[in-house]
């Protein structure tokens, strides 16, 4: 079997993901920070080692400012509900994922104002349309770093600075970059970046977090209020991070395996991945590109986009597609509409969707050619 839906979920994991949550749940999975005892203090020991990783991987000078959530969609909703109230106004792109755009919707409805910015064709923004867009009641800018749909590669440090000269709040999603591609907070001028421990980090589903810029906290409520293991005497929440934003028991078994996936990452080192990513991504856009009857999406260059290929076969639904691959050719990817919706409306792919390929770090040259030949086989079936 071919996995090639690391978009999704990235798999398989590196086999220290796996000895590291199971050495935690097997020798001292404490609660963290409600006891002084020996498990409790070994549960806390690895937290701080794994944030202390995620801010060594961002560029993050304390380690304290990376929050701990159960994924981006929880980080970005904690942004979004945390810092708008109505009568603020709000800026995004046309290439966003449903974590962004279903949370915006619900507040335009409670009257945020919002603007999207047109993408091409191809999925580009061009960074000028974002600044036209800001007004003086504009208070954030949130867009992903790359498309779920194709991978395009937004302009972020550019909007960045765009942001930091009106005085906006900046966030990123970063579900799609974050172990596969350089980021530098300070570089990116970012002031919140909300990222997934399951995708490229190569951690577990159910770990996630956002990193939240000195000064931005005075500004940002909670989503939940609860037991910190800090300042118990208080029925008040805490106003220091992380704990402001971390009521109850963390998902210390999956955060020792988020762990060990950044580990991993910074080991190898992002360019390496990258690298390897980058010239599978390029394999892949050219077979494609030369089956007849096979529309391919995006940037057409993979220097351009993440380990993100959609793809359409003529005469055939995405669903059809992504079943034979399966069935027939052992080879496993995503068909539809990835939750991103707006996207689709944006490369004219909706209400239709696409097959979407995306191949992982562990990804060889032989499974993209084996899946390029597969995908031959059956746009010929169907002419």
């Amino acid at each position: 079997m071919i996995y090639m839906d690391n978009a999704a979920t990235s798999w398989p994991k590196p086999e220290v993901v796996y000895r590291a949550m199971d050495t935690y749940m097997r020798e001292g999975a404490g609660n963290p920070g409600r006891s002084a005892h020996e498990f409790s203090i070994t549960s806390g020991r690895v937290i701080y080692e794994t944030r202390d990783a995620l801010a060594r991987l961002f560029g993050v000078g304390d380690p304290l400012r990376i929050v701990f959530t159960k994924n981006t969609t929880e980080s970005l909703n904690l942004v979004v509900k945390g810092l708008l109230d109505p009568g603020d106004h709000v800026v995004t792109s046309a290439m966003e994922h449903n974590s962004v755009m279903r949370p915006l919707r619900a507040l335009e409805n409670r009257g945020v104002e919002l603007t999207i910015v047109r993408c091409s064709h191809e999925g580009f923004l061009d960074p000028r349309d974002v600044e036209q867009s800001i007004r003086s009641n504009t208070k954030l800018i949130v867009m992903n770093h790359a498309s779920n749909v194709i991978g395009t590669l937004l302009p972020v440090e550019e909007v960045g600075h765009i942001a930091q000269d009106h005085g906006v709040l900046f966030c990123v999603d970063a579900a799609q970059t974050a172990g596969t591609y350089p980021i530098d907070i300070g570089t990116m001028n970012v002031d919140m970046l909300a990222f997934t421990g399951h995708k490229s980090l190569l951690g577990p589903q159910g770990t996630g977090g956002l990193y939240v810029r000195e000064g931005v906290e005075s500004m940002l409520d909670p989503l939940l209020e609860g037991g910190t293991g800090s300042h118990s005497e208080y029925e008040y929440q805490p106003d220091f991070l992380p704990d402001k934003y971390e009521s109850g028991t963390l998902n210390g078994a999956g955060l020792a395996g988020l762990g060990a996936g950044v580990e991993f990452v910074l080991s190898d080192g992002v360019a390496k991945i990258r690298a390897q990513e980058e010239r599978l991504t390029s394999l892949l856009i050219e077979g494609l590109s030369g089956i007849p009857g096979t529309m391919v999406y995006g940037s057409g260059d993979a220097r351009k986009q993440t380990a993100v290929v959609s793809f359409n076969i003529v005469d055939m639904t995405p669903s059809e597609v992504a079943m034979e691959l399966e069935e027939a050719h052992h080879v496993m990817c995503r068909a539809g509409l990835q939750c991103a919706p707006i996207a689709h409306k944006s490369i004219d792919t909706f209400p239709r969707g696409t097959v979407r390929l995306s191949p992982g770090y562990f990804n060889t040259d032989d499974e993209i050619k084996w899946t390029v030949r597969a995908i031959s086989r059956i746009a010929k079936k169907g002419s």
